[in-house]
């Protein structure tokens, strides 16, 4: 199968490129942002050696249709999407920090949980939960953007301000933000018979000094779902949740010796288990946006991409 796994574009007007774990994203004029989802797969903030069909195009059309439906709300970075894997929008200086929130005790914060510890990023979590078990309300628990190759770090609320990383007149826009977005995302997903547990969200600031929502929003990627249904019942029996999120692929590599720690070799990921990896994404692009996945055209990813941007561009 065809994959898009990097990038060498020369668009109209191009002025740099920064290269991310997934995304590439294209400078141009000092205006616009072009950024390309690509097929890679991270998981530990380590990027797999094979890329995943489709997986840059279920992961920008879902943020697009998210970024559309929270718009009314927190105002975001999107111009346009002229190509499945490409979104367009306003040049931005993005916060160094990821704003995590969860609304249950799953992934990051059980494991440490797991380890005794009771505060993550500043933030208490109640005595007696067991994996999987909702809060009394959802945790901000932020993290460190790391530069390529390193790791993000989780961070409290007090020394993002004490650090100066972020204002605090900034920061509470953040923060409200952060709470509104989960909030309609749970809403969403309720719709479509799931749960959001967890997401992230980016933010950055435009030319003119509005804070908005960038990067991406409710994806398998940056978000975990569990299936609404059964839920109750699975907890009451200490049985694992049904999840759409990219957890499994973290499970099959943590079950293949890989944590992305130092020395750790990356399992191999045979074309078969690539495959399977593919019809995953399919799957928790069909539940989460309710509706069919339609395959774009990957016979020259590339130069699918490069017609199709350039098009747009000429006619700004």
């Amino acid at each position: 199968m065809n994959t898009i796994t990097t990038t060498n574009f020369n668009f109209p007007g191009q002025k740099s490129v920064y290269r991310g774990k997934v995304r590439e994203v294209y400078n141009i004029n000092d205006e616009l942002l072009v950024m390309v989802a690509t097929d890679r797969l991270s998981a530990f903030d380590v990027v797999m050696p094979k890329g995943i069909p489709y997986k840059g195009q279920i992961l920008n059309q879902i943020a697009t249709k998210f970024m559309h439906l929270t718009s009314d709300i927190v105002p975001n970075w999107l111009i346009a999407t002229p190509d499945p894997n490409v979104a367009v929008g306003h040049l931005c200086q993005p916060f160094k920090v990821e704003m995590v929130i969860r609304g249950y005790l799953s992934g990051h914060a059980a494991r440490e949980y797991a380890a005794g510890k009771r505060i993550l990023c500043g933030v208490t979590m109640p005595e007696g939960l067991k994996e999987n078990d909702k809060f009394p309300e959802p945790i901000i628990t932020p993290s460190t953007k790391a530069d390529n190759g390193e790791h993000d770090e989780d961070i409290s609320r007090e020394a993002i301000l004490a650090k100066g990383i972020v204002s605090e007149a900034d920061y509470i826009i953040l923060e409200q933000y952060t709470r509104a977005l989960f909030q309609r995302g749970t809403e969403i997903a309720s719709s479509k018979g799931l749960i959001l547990v967890d997401t992230k969200y980016e933010f950055g600031k435009t030319k003119d000094g509005k804070i908005v929502l960038i990067d991406e929003i409710h994806t398998p990627d940056s978000s975990r779902y569990f299936y609404a249904d059964g839920y109750q019942e699975r907890q009451a029996r200490g049985e694992a949740q049904k999840q759409l999120s990219k957890e499994f692929v973290r499970q099959w590599l943590i079950a293949n010796g890989f944590q992305g720690k130092e020395g750790q070799q990356i399992p191999e990921m045979t074309d078969e288990y690539i495959a399977t990896v593919s019809e995953r994404y399919i799957e928790l692009y069909e539940n989460i946006l309710g509706e069919s996945f339609v395959k774009a055209d990957i016979s020259s990813i590339n130069e699918r991409i490069e017609k199709n941007v350039v098009a747009f561009l000429n006619d700004k």
